[in-house]
């Protein structure tokens, strides 16, 4: 979304400028009831996967894990706000929309380990790896 209008000399252009710019009020996902995605970085280190959702303005509480037959499963529920008779929301941009995503976990992690922390609308999951799994540099000697 842009930030800055140009003065563009075609009064068309400036319609279609306008509609692109409010194009996110129009089509939000507040107004689809199906889940959306969050994003979500992945980082292998030699003891463990390590996950970051983004995740801004929820609550912890709300934010479910759950672990079930090799699947790990992060979700968030948007629960509905009460509607209130005291204001007008005139413009409403950004949304708490529920969210689901699941990951494959295959052998090598020890899901008795997995640990999750959120912090600065972050959630941060630790799946370590088992023991014996874990990359350890070696040497090659070339003959």
């Amino acid at each position: 979304m842009t930030l800055v209008k140009l003065n563009q000399p075609s009064r068309q252009r400036n319609l279609i400028d306008d509609w692109f710019q409010d194009f996110p009020a129009y089509f939000s996902r507040e107004a689809s009831p199906a889940f959306s995605t969050t994003p979500v970085n992945i980082v292998e280190t030699t003891d463990a996967y390590h996950l970051e959702l983004t995740a801004p303005g929820r609550s912890k509480e709300d934010i479910k894990l759950q672990v079930e037959d090799g699947l790990l499963t992060i979700s968030y529920e948007h629960k509905k706000e009460e509607k209130t008779e005291d204001f007008k929301v005139v413009r409403k941009e950004f949304s708490l929309a529920s969210f689901k995503r699941s990951f494959s976990l295959d052998e090598k992690i020890d899901t008795a380990g997995i640990q999750a922390k959120y912090e600065n609308g972050v959630l941060k999951v630790f799946l370590p790896k088992k023991a014996e799994v874990k990359l350890q540099p070696q040497a090659i000697n070339i003959q």
